[in-house]
């Protein structure tokens, strides 16, 4: 039983550093743009495949780009 007088003032101070940390969060703006990142992550600048001259490459031709035999 006396342990419950050094774990319930424990509890709420943890549960007010939490509090305060969102609150923070909250006002540094780290919760005004929910979606951006993830359609950021979604859009990609690199061209699809790997080409060369212009004209799209074979996944043979793209392991092999000297026609030696040897993959990478």
């Amino acid at each position: 039983m006396s342990v419950l007088y050094l774990l319930i003032p424990l509890s709420i101070l943890i549960a007010v550093i939490a509090l305060g940390a969102f609150l923070w969060a909250v006002h540094r703006g780290q919760f005004d743009d929910l979606d951006g990142p993830a359609y950021r992550a979604m859009l990609d600048d690199d061209p699809p495949g790997p080409r060369r001259s212009g004209r799209a490459v074979s996944v043979d031709e793209a392991k092999d780009p000297d026609n030696r035999g040897n993959t990478i």
